[in-house]
């Protein structure tokens, strides 16, 4: 019962990380309708200028962090107004083809330019892991998680109460009414993107911290991709839920089906439910059926 409940608290942990990482595909969705499957190299990058500001710039934590901010925010929104605006009222597979794009330049590029920057992020807490009654919760996964939980009720409430989340749900479900209700919609397109460099460094850190980085960490993006689309493509709330189940469906997949078939079945698993959840409900747990004029 105690590595059933050990099993549990860690997949749960795990999954307020991937809830974080998620919200930058949701947010992106959501405002620009735009699917980045270089979600995965985004994290990476984030992660690795942070990594580059410690150990390569000697700026200390917070000031990596800053650094870091800084340069994904600017690199998206440069992507946002260089080229996504050039493509929009295009065919959707441009949109897909230079996200794909752009992921594959930044997996070859980073070995390049980060070749020489330790894979850690380390954040001043205790390595020791806690107990619990019995239960063991690593101390890494739980700071993590507690971060990201924060972060993720400040997006959720930019969303929901702010005048710009507001706008960016305005331009979201009619970009042309927007418009004509004097939101600039171009912009309102950059915040979003900027908002996914920030959860984008953020998601990637405290990922490389709690759970290891380095250049495979792309491969996080294939993690998220079930989660989005299980909880719905636009839905926070769906993220949430969607992550957690996924976070403790691989934890308990690993902790009891890995050893019998020789391992893997987890990585494997939030993939079958995916396939499932699309013959039963298509548009995710939470996501919202498209309603069009005829």
């Amino acid at each position: 019962m105690r590595f059933f409940a050990s099993l549990l608290v860690d997949g749960a942990l795990a999954g307020a990380i991937y809830a974080l990482i998620a919200l930058g595909f949701v947010v992106v969705y959501s405002a620009s309708r735009t699917i980045n499957f270089a979600l995965g190299e985004w994290v990476m990058l984030g992660s690795r200028m942070v990594s580059a500001g410690i150990f390569g710039l000697g700026l200390g934590l917070f000031g990596a962090f800053a650094a870091a901010v800084a340069g994904m925010v600017a690199f998206a929104i440069a992507f946002s107004r260089i080229i996504l605006r050039r493509l929009v009222g295009g065919p959707v597979i441009s949109l897909i083809m230079v996200t794909l794009g752009l992921g594959a330049l930044i997996r070859g590029a980073a070995p390049l330019v980060f070749r020489s920057i330790p894979n850690a992020v380390p954040l001043p807490i205790p390595a020791a892991p806690l107990v619990v009654d019995g239960v063991v919760i690593s101390a890494e996964k739980l700071a993590a998680a507690a971060v990201a939980s924060v972060a993720i009720l400040a997006v959720a409430w930019f969303f929901q109460r702010s005048r710009t989340g507001v706008a960016l749900r305005a331009v979201a479900a009619d970009p042309q009414v927007a418009l004509a209700a004097g939101i600039d919609v171009q912009r309102h397109f950059a915040i979003a993107w900027g908002l996914l460099g920030v959860l984008s460094v953020v998601g990637g850190a405290l990922w490389t911290f709690a759970s290891g980085g380095g250049f495979g960490m792309a491969l996080v993006g294939f993690k998220v991709f079930p989660i989005v689309i299980i909880g719905g493509l636009d839905s926070i709330p769906g993220t949430i839920v969607g992550a957690i189940l996924i976070g403790v469906l691989e934890s308990l997949a690993a902790g009891y089906l890995d050893p019998v078939v020789g391992g893997g079945f987890s990585s494997i698993a939030s993939y079958l439910v995916l396939i499932a959840m699309l013959f039963v409900r298509p548009r995710g747990l939470f996501g919202r059926e498209g309603v069009e004029r005829v």
